[in-house]
């Protein structure tokens, strides 16, 4: 038999040979540190005669008995193949099952605060099989019983409500029996376990009043503020029942933050866990604040899309994320005080499916996913963040009446069954009368994102004599897609207080359908200041200004009175920034120009990013390092100007200590920690503390013991992964060769200690110490696949690449390691690929660079 890497076709196969009832798990935590007793009793029809194969990853298969009868394990290490099936079958099999620390199956933590155990699952894409033995695959459903024997002074969650726990017999130990689940997928059952604190409220629900649950570990419960929480969990059970139509499916709902977490969030039926970084142990940003919103009603949207009604197979995995991505931020929009969420939205996420959709790994929206391999690494921005931008684009295409009643339709006739994209879209258009296929085929079904520019003429007077919008596309990527948008037409205008505005005075809602589209409405207009293809960002496309317009923008950028318009010619500025269009410093010199006054935190946010990314990466070598000093200097001086205790000033605080490195003056860094200088509203809370210690870190300048003082006062998990990441971040020789030995070459670290060292590592500004390991990082590739975790291969791969040399010698490492490797797992070959375009990328930014 194949190993653990489930095709399609074997997935198809099996499917057809086999309709799956109901599994009894029982599992037994009491039995070691390091493995779980877990047997499985499936209930399944089968052809009469036939052979299957059960999954499971785990130490061993102890008993397996089919119809009654103890067979002989046919145990391969991932798969137990059964033979001789009749037509209706219950199978027992017991085996034992290894804890995980890497975020993946039945995942085991200890908290270092009071060496409590807490544990918890994640099993998206193939990780229930880690758990137990199942049949790993979305389309055979079934109802799923939890019997769990466990510590009884724990918590004990499953996706049924919990019960009592019965006394075993044994001193301090109990077992929970829970009641079975509705049909679902074994990718959402879950299992959450440990002396985990707990707030309760209920919802009102259309099925009557679901218990609700909000759990983290003791030593994070007096940060939980659970009041806020619940208040959005209700406005989203609301909003979300009356979008769709139905009722929210499940009985109860938990929301479990959890430790060492590999990702946001998962959408467990009923029982959703979350990365406690969410729990909010230091003063964050509203970014984060706003983000923790959109991933609690991300999940939550997912009981009905996805959980109630699931996708066939994981090439519909777009659909799931994407919606859920729509879903929320539209719940945001209008059921909470986020009112600006589409500008959020188009500010970040978007940010983020442009760069994939440029990468050479880039793919359809409707991927190919021939097998579990082909899932893992199609997390990304075009599952997420693309698919949501196009169902905006789809909505605004067909209209919200139409889409809404479409989904209500799609809810109703498919609820606790599995569907494709054609289901979906069969509803939609029944209920907007618009030819879909057409429309799914151009933006669904290819790959790549296109231009929007806008070519205008004007006359002798300044009025417009002729007006297209053109549309291209980048080499291979030959696709013309049909787009409903806005165009706005902006005056700069001086108030009677004097202050200079750019006000909207026009908006031309229309189709574009082809590589160039007419404007009729412009012509004999008097040109504006600035002409916005795509305002309101309804579409998805990379947006370019006429000559007129970018020098208004460059001028102007600060006084639009909507923040959207104004993030978008941001973005189109960094695009052109990104495409060698524009030099890096002129952009640097754009963000540096909007940041001092800026409110919106999502866009600082990201502006600093960009920021980081154009001064370190994109500026032409000989430029790069007054560049950057001339920023550090700046962004100080925004800090200082910046309102006491605002947002604005905890991120421009926080970015100056990322911009600082070997050969700065760093007195005043040095100062804020130990509280000989003053700024006047920061607070220097847990996590600044460290933010600043890490500054102090990238600039060579920590004194002896002080990262391990700071972990004294700090002994907890996260102060245990943020001391690692100030070790890494020391710009020497020693440094970067203890964290790569501590990560890379040694075993036994977690997924999340493995992450902060590698953030540590690669920190930009003096990156000297990482040119060894050019060659040190692509001879280790070959080595990782002996992890036996996909998470920790990505972390590694990712986190240790040295990108911050942003050299021709590493992009040409990385493409002969490509050239030598044809063979390697095409998730290693994705991502190592994903790591050279960037530098192909920032090769061709900074050869611009050098021209400005």
């Amino acid at each position: 038999m194949p190993g653990k890497n489930l095709t399609r076709l074997e997935a198809e196969e099996r499917s057809a040979l086999v309709d799956v009832d109901s599994y009894a798990v029982e599992l037994d935590l009491t039995t070691s540190e390091t493995t779980f007793a877990t047997t499985s009793t499936i209930r399944f029809r089968a052809s009469e005669g036939a052979s299957t194969f059960v999954d499971f990853l785990g130490t061993s298969v102890d008993t397996v008995t089919l119809n009654g009868a103890v067979v002989e394990p046919a145990y391969d290490g991932t798969r137990i193949a059964v033979d001789g099936l009749a037509a209706d079958n219950e199978l027992r099999i017991e085996a034992t099952g290894t804890y995980m620390n890497t975020g993946e199956g039945l995942h085991r933590f200890v908290d270092p605060v009071d060496d409590e155990v807490y544990l918890y699952s994640q099993f998206e894409v193939p990780d229930s099989r880690r758990m137990y033995p199942v049949f790993e695959q979305p389309d055979l459903k079934a109802r799923f019983t939890f019997t769990v024997t466990a510590p009884s002074h724990w918590q004990v969650l499953s996706n049924s409500p919990t019960p009592e726990g019965e006394p075993t017999g044994r001193d301090g130990v109990s077992t929970w029996r829970f009641a079975a689940t509705p049909p679902i997928s074994s990718y959402i059952t879950a299992l959450v376990a440990g002396p985990y604190d707990v707030v309760r409220d209920t919802a009102q629900s259309r099925r009557g009043e679901v218990p609700l649950g909000i759990f983290c570990r003791k030593s994070l419960t007096q940060f939980l503020d659970a009041d806020n929480l619940f208040d959005l969990t209700k406005k989203g059970f609301a909003f979300f029942e009356a979008e769709f139509d139905q009722p929210y499916p499940f009985e109860k709902y938990d929301q479990v933050f959890t430790p060492e977490y590999n990702m946001g969030a998962m959408e467990n039926a009923g029982c959703v866990t979350f990365n406690e970084m969410y729990v909010f142990r230091s003063k964050v940003t509203d970014a984060i604040v706003e983000r923790r919103a959109l991933t609690l009603l991300h999940e939550l949207a997912h009981m009905w899309f996805g959980n109630l009604v699931t996708m066939r197979w994981w090439n519909d995995l777009w659909l799931n994320e994407s919606f859920a991505e729509w879903a929320s931020t539209t719940a945001q929009a209008e059921a909470t005080q986020w009112t600006e969420a589409w500008t959020t939205f188009g500010t970040h996420e978007k940010d983020w499916a442009y760069r994939q959709d440029q990468l050479s790994s880039t793919h359809p929206i409707v991927a190919p996913i021939r097998d579990l391999e082909d899932v893992e690494v199609n997390f990304d921005g075009i599952t997420y963040a693309k698919g949501a931008s196009v169902l905006k684009q789809l909505v605004a295409y067909v209209g919200r009446e139409p889409f809404r009643d479409g989904l209500r339709a799609y809810f109703a006739k498919h609820q606790w069954g599995n569907t494709t994209l054609d289901d979906l879209l069969d509803e939609l258009e029944a209920t907007s009368g618009r030819d879909l296929r057409t429309w799914s085929k151009a933006w669904l079904e290819t790959a790549g994102v296109n231009t929007l520019r806008p070519l205008v003429e004007v006359d002798d007077r300044g009025h417009v004599s002729a007006a297209v919008v053109e549309q291209t596309f980048a080499e291979g990527f030959e696709t013309i897609r049909p787009h409903r948008l806005a165009i706005g037409l902006y005056a700069v205008s001086t108030g009677a207080d004097g202050a200079t505005r750019l006000t909207r005075t026009d908006r031309l809602e229309l189709d574009l359908t082809g590589a160039r589209t007419e404007i009729p409405e412009l012509i004999g207009r008097e040109q504006p200041d600035l002409l916005l293809v795509n305002d309101d960002d309804l579409t998805y496309a990379k947006i370019r200004l006429d000559q007129r317009s970018l020098a208004t923008a460059l001028e102007h950028v600060r006084t639009f009175e909507s923040s959207l318009p104004k993030s978008l010619i941001l973005a189109s500025a960094w695009d052109m920034t990104r495409d060698a269009e524009m030099s890096a410093r002129t952009f640097a010199d754009l963000v540096l120009e909007v940041l001092p006054g800026e409110d919106d935190s999502t866009l600082i946010r990201t502006l600093l990013a960009q920021l980081s990314t154009a001064v370190h990466l994109y500026v032409a070598p000989e430029h790069r390092e007054q560049t950057r000093r001339s920023t550090l200097d700046r962004l100080w001086e925004a800090t200082r100007v910046a309102e006491p205790g605002s947002d604005a000033q905890l991120q421009l605080v926080s970015a100056a200590a990322g911009f600082t490195t070997t050969g700065d003056d760093t007195a005043y860094l040095r100062g804020l920690l130990d509280g000989t200088q003053q700024l006047e509203g920061l607070a220097l809370d847990t996590d600044m503390r460290w933010t600043l210690l890490t500054g102090l870190a990238g600039a060579g300048v920590l004194g002896d013991g002080e990262v391990e003082a700071e972990l004294e006062r700090d002994a907890t998990a996260t102060g245990r992964e943020r001391a690692a990441r100030a070790r890494a971040a020391v710009p020497t020789p020693e440094a970067k060769e203890a964290a790569w030995k501590a990560a890379v070459e040694e075993a036994g670290l977690s997924n999340s200690m493995v992450d902060a060292y590698g953030l540590g590592f690669g920190r930009l500004g003096d990156v000297s110490a990482l040119e060894p390991f050019v060659d040190r990082y692509h001879a280790a590739l070959d080595s990782l696949r002996d992890k036996g975790s996909m998470a920790l291969v990505e972390s590694i791969v990712v986190g240790f690449y040295p990108r911050g040399l942003a050299s021709a010698r590493l992009r040409d490492a990385t493409q002969e390691w490509l050239d030598a490797h044809p063979d390697a797992p095409d998730a290693l070959r994705r991502l190592v690929a994903e790591n050279r375009d960037p530098i192909t990328r920032a090769l061709a930014a900074q050869e611009r660079d050098a021209r400005a």
